[in-house]
């Protein structure tokens, strides 16, 4: 930890606290507003009497309480076993599908950004999330003993969530870290740190009856620069697990800690003239809509060979997107981002105007200066390729068309696009040295092909989800194996019986 110095700092507070929510505060966490229970000395379910850290059901306002509170809950479940892990999975998809409608209004209310029925989807679809049953030994036997490989975990997992799906992240990680036998802290993000708190306690309530074990999932109430730097230096805390851009990757990656890091995306997409633009546009418009367009994951914007780029957006119009002329996209252009001019006099930089992020498409419509219909999920205009829309991580229900000549200049523009995050790309053909082209070029974890971009998490695909998308350390779309060690247990001697 001592190699963070106040740059790195810096950046975790840019990346994890700033981009959509209030700046972190600079001073120590206040006296804890969560009333502590009276230690408990029942038996029961609980069996035993509990330490003094006990009794706040997951949720604290010192980070090395939280994570010390953690580590007891791990080392109670190596106890309880594989029946307490399966135990930990059901009840958090259970709950996350029974409060999905109000968890979902809990987190719209206090984010102010996204679609409450796509909010409550995200919640309802964490049954999606593999579990324990992922996680099988490898064995083998031979002339000279037998060899048993298994996943075994690393204690306590500290990890970063976003405030653009704070619950559901939170709970496909508990589902994942909890099933590979661990515990886990979190140090929310301040806009999303309330819904996540709710969310916290009703899973550790529910667990300690059923299991004993309260804190399995712990979280600083209210999470500051401060409270992420504890938690990443604790001792107890094995391994990182972080949402945010390069500059937390990059901090997260110098912590001496081993670091599973979910970076950014600006996913493209690619049309050629073999697709089916009716299903091209409904997809597009599927996946980019999609609360609203938070997902990192979803489109961001699209690139269409020139001969059919007027069929597509035609396509996109009868689907119910609404198209914006040039001098309404100038105006949602100049309203939703800031301009600063770059040093030496080069092409003024562009950054996203917060208050746009998120939002409908109606607001969005109202900076552009026109009327749309009651119910449009996406407005879309055509750009040129080096317009902010399609260079920045824009996070809106708006997308840049760009016409391209050829399918090589296509894939081209994608990767200048995707910025070699490795993330995400898409793309709409029928021809399949086109896709294996696309796929070779960009390498991005996620290759989605004639579908929206939710398909590459397994809705309306075949796979598994995570809301957790690791593309700057490898891991991809994580699961329990992410949050484990491999132990291997030899047993020499002559004992095969075939």
């Amino acid at each position: 930890m001592s190699a963070i110095n106040e740059a790195l700092i810096r950046d975790i507070v840019s990346e994890v606290l700033g981009r959509l929510g209030e700046p972190a505060a600079s001073k120590s966490a206040a006296p804890a507003s969560v009333p502590t229970q009276p230690a408990c000395t029942c038996n029961g379910k609980a069996g035993g009497t509990r330490s003094t850290l006990r009794g706040k059901f997951g949720v604290f306002q010192d980070a090395n309480e939280a994570c010390t509170a953690a580590h007891e809950a791990f080392l109670q479940l190596q106890q309880k076993g594989v029946a307490a892990r399966r135990k930990i999975e059901e009840i958090v998809k259970t709950l996350a599908d029974k409060n999905a409608e109000a968890w979902g209004k809990l987190e719209l209310d206090e984010t102010k950004i996204g679609r409450l029925d796509h909010k409550i989807e995200k919640l309802q679809i964490i049954k999606l999330v593999p579990g324990v049953d992922w996680l099988r030994p490898d064995g083998r036997s031979g002339d000279h003993g037998i060899t048993l490989e298994e996943y075994t975990p690393f204690g306590v997992v500290a990890a970063v969530t976003p405030s653009t799906h704070s619950i559901p992240t939170l709970s496909g990680n508990i589902v994942n870290i909890a099933a590979a036998g661990n515990a886990v802290v979190f140090n929310a993000h301040p806009a999303a740190s309330r819904c996540a708190a709710v969310a916290v306690r009703a899973y550790n309530e529910a667990i300690f009856r059923e299991t004993g074990i309260e804190n399995i999932a712990t979280i600083i109430e209210k999470p500051t620069m401060e409270s992420f730097a504890a938690m990443c230096k604790h001792d107890a805390v094995r391994l990182l697990l972080v949402t945010g851009g390069p500059g937390v990757v990059k901090a997260a990656m110098q912590t001496g800690k081993r670091a599973i890091c979910a970076g950014p995306g600006n996913p493209p997409v690619l049309v050629d003239d073999t697709a089916c633009m009716k299903r091209a546009a409904k997809t597009i418009i599927q996946g980019a809509a999609y609360d609203n367009n938070l997902l990192c994951i979803g489109e961001k914007e699209v690139f269409a060979l020139e001969d059919i780029a007027d069929k597509l957006m035609t396509e996109m119009e009868r689907s119910g997107a609404v198209r914006l002329n040039s001098s309404q996209l100038d105006a949602l252009t100049k309203a939703a981002f800031t301009f600063k001019e770059a040093q030496g006099g080069g092409c003024p930089h562009a950054s996203v105007n917060k208050d746009f992020i998120g939002k409908d498409p109606s607001v969005l419509a109202k900076a552009a200066g026109v009327n749309i219909p009651s119910g449009t999920q996406l407005l879309f205009a055509e750009t040129d390729a080096n317009h902010p829309f399609v260079v920045e991580e824009q996070m809106m229900p708006f997308l840049p068309i760009v016409r391209v000549k050829t399918v090589e200049e296509g894939i081209a523009r994608s990767l200048e696009a995707e910025h070699g995050y490795k993330h995400t790309s898409i793309i709409h053909s029928h021809d399949v040295e086109n896709m294996t082209a696309m796929a070779r070029a960009l390498d991005t974890t996620l290759f989605i092909k004639n579908g929206p971009c939710m398909a590459g998490l397994g809705l309306g695909g075949e796979g598994y989800l995570s809301y957790s998308v690791a593309t700057p350390t490898g891991e991809g779309v994580t699961n329990p194996k992410t949050f484990c060690r491999v132990r291997r247990c030899v047993m020499v001697d002559n004992l095969r019986i075939y």
